[in-house]
């Protein structure tokens, strides 16, 4: 299942279910959000189900997609998961996961702008696989981390490399407004059989500038949904980020920087495409 949130005309976001071209809204049965639906677990989908021969649906030129979950509780983004960025960035991958959060603010969806702020002259890309927690938890065992699971989607950690590394703390160079596009479905854990073996690509203006495959991780999502809720208990709706592969503006040789209406492209198998333009401030 796809499970996606939409505008249609001058209605309020709406949850919704994508199929073969065509989205169904899931709001007169009830579910008023993604995140409504996440926190009712198996019955909310098994709800889905039963409904799915009389729901009302549009054709994706109908309506608008906007970031499947519009304000997830939390964003724990993962740094220096793959070993070849952590050397193109020149840091050492740590004996435990690297963690830091994006703002929620920072949000946005599919084909929409990301806009370049202009108090930084380095914006970067990043094109990440999501994990979308299901089943709250703490203290969960790595090989319990399934149960734990709604599902996948894509996200773009665009990152201000100056405001980032100007001092220690990464989390306000990660969340300018519309420093995270999200989307453009959350994909069910049941749809995808393994998600370390995804290829993972970003393209600017058809140039492929990142190529990897999600079996590259350091850190597994058993071991970054342990970790993470060792510390602090997980929630329905929150999102792990699971980092990077190589190929970033920030580890090239000259250094590229996002610039004024560029086309990102990102792919991952199994998940579709994530698409945004970029917009400088002005």
């Amino acid at each position: 299942m796809r499970v996606v949130t939409f505008k249609q005309g001058n209605r309020p976001p709406l949850t919704g279910v994508l199929r073969a071209e065509r989205v169904y809204d899931l709001s007169e049965y009830g579910f008023r959000s993604t995140l409504e639906l996440i926190e009712g677990g198996a019955d909310a989908l098994k709800r889905i189900h039963s409904f799915a021969s009389s729901m009302m649906s549009y054709a994706l030129d109908e309506i608008h997609l906007l970031a499947p979950i519009l304000r997830p509780p939390r964003i724990f983004a993962v740094g220096l998961n793959y070993r070849e960025h952590a050397a193109e960035s020149k840091m050492t991958v740590q004996a435990v996961p690297t963690v830091f959060m994006k703002l929620s603010s920072s949000v946005t969806g599919p084909d929409s702008e990301v806009i370049l702020p202009k108090n930084s002259a380095k914006p970067d890309y990043e094109a990440e696989l999501a994990v979308v927690i299901g089943k709250p938890g703490y203290r969960i065992a790595a090989r319990d981390w399934e149960q734990h699971v709604f599902g996948y989607t894509i996200l773009n950690d665009v990152s201000a490399r100056d405001v980032q590394l100007a001092t220690s703390q990464w989390t306000l160079g990660k969340s300018f407004p519309t420093f995270t596009p999200l989307g453009p479905a959350v994909v069910t854990r049941d749809e995808l059989v393994d998600p370390h073996v995804l290829d993972i690509h970003l393209a600017i203006d058809g140039e492929v500038l990142q190529s990897s495959n999600t079996r590259d991780l350091i850190f597994r999502i058993p071991q970054l949904i342990e970790y993470i809720s060792s510390l602090t208990p997980l929630e329905a709706g929150d999102i792990i980020s699971t980092g990077t592969p190589q190929g970033v503006g920030l580890g090239r040789t000259p250094q590229r920087w996002l610039r004024d209406k560029e086309e990102m492209v990102i792919t991952i198998a199994g998940l579709g495409e994530l698409r945004n333009r970029t917009r400088a401030e002005v």
